[in-house]
């Protein structure tokens, strides 16, 4: 299988660039495999450097392969140029969603006379959309500690206990397995769940009511992405009549899943059931997004989307419906796309 790097170098032939700085610390991990910080890559159809400091310098050397480890002492973007120009690279391209305003400025500043910058994004975007062998094995591998921390969580979870109490047992338990989490967890109880992205509070647990928890898992840098509703006592009708809608909402949406197929559409599969629910109105975020190493990338699955969906695509299929003042619900899982269809990752 091909390297990600060489992948990419392959791709740099079809853009205007003699070279393509990488400066997003993701993008550079996806690429050589090393867990880059304050660091940038300059990549050409042959080579690639590693600028870095002296701080990462040694761990550099002797993490990466087939990339050339150069040390910045002054300015970054002075060795950028020089760079370039002993690659003999006069045109340079980058991805400006991941370059500020003020580091744009100082590139320019040392830029010599003739060379030229152009924004050129999602290249690397582009191969990461898509997951090779080894990805979707790491987030299987996320994914069997995730159920594991879910099963445990049944124990925890008990009326009296707090919000912030239930995160610290869980922390403790995932941090005991050698792994992180990918974000701040969720852990909203009652009127807390209805707000998607609710605070940990020292809110207590109580009878007869709902429990959202949404965390991710991050085990080498990739990731999963999962909520599940617990119940305390006895359910209201209500919240049963919003959660069957909810999962119903999902079946349809991950039953609509294959290649070909817009995302646009797998949203609008799980929008268009909870609207004849009279419950369309309370479900205010898109319906899912990529994982991989970042917990949100491509492919977004929205109603705004313009991606077609194509074979080993890993993203989360979440609806919800958030009910002011009362209750939330969402239920979240993980699909790969496969040839034919797509296969639910998680349980």
């Amino acid at each position: 299988m091909r390297s990600p790097l060489k992948q990419f170098q392959r791709r740099l032939s079809n853009i205007p660039a003699d070279a393509y700085l990488v400066t997003n610390d993701t993008d550079i991990r996806y690429l050589t495999g090393f867990p880059a910080a304050d660091s940038w890559l300059l990549v050409l159809p042959g080579k690639a450097f590693y600028m870095t400091d002296g701080r990462y310098l040694l761990e550099a050397r002797e993490g990466l392969q087939g990339v050339v480890v150069k040390i910045y002492k002054e300015s970054m973007f002075r060795t950028v140029f020089e760079l370039c120009r002993k690659q003999k690279a006069s045109r340079l391209a980058f991805d400006d969603r991941y370059l500020s305003l003020a580091k744009f400025k100082g590139l320019k500043k040392e830029a010599p006379k003739g060379a030229r910058l152009s924004a050129c994004p999602r290249l690397i975007e582009g191969l990461r959309i898509i997951k090779n062998d080894q990805e979707s094995s790491a987030i299987r591998c996320c994914l069997k500690l995730h159920h594991q921390a879910l099963k445990y969580l049944k124990s925890v979870i008990k009326p009296g206990k707090t919000e912030r109490e239930v995160l610290l047992v869980l922390e403790r338990y995932v941090k005991t397995k050698g792994a992180g989490f990918s974000f701040d967890p969720i852990i909203a109880s009652g009127r807390n769940s209805c707000f998607p992205h609710a605070r940990v509070t020292d809110r207590k647990l109580r009878v007869n009511e709902p429990v959202l928890v949404d965390f991710g898992i991050d085990i080498g840098g990739y990731k999963s992405d999962l909520t599940r509703i617990f119940f305390l006592g006895k359910i209201p009708p209500s919240v049963t009549e919003a959660y069957h809608a909810v999962e119903e909402a999902q079946k349809r949406a991950i039953a609509a899943v294959r290649p070909g197929i817009a995302a646009a559409d797998v949203d609008r599969a799980a929008r268009d059931f909870l609207k004849s629910k009279k419950l369309d109105r309370y479900f205010v975020h898109s319906l899912g997004h990529g994982v991989g190493l970042d917990i949100h990338e491509a492919p977004g699955i929205s109603s705004r989307s313009t991606v077609l969906l194509k074979p080993n695509m890993v993203f989360t299929v979440e609806p919800g419906v958030y009910l002011p003042e009362r209750f939330g619900i969402r239920i979240e899982d993980m699909v790969l796309v496969t040839d034919r269809g797509c296969e639910v990752l998680s349980k």
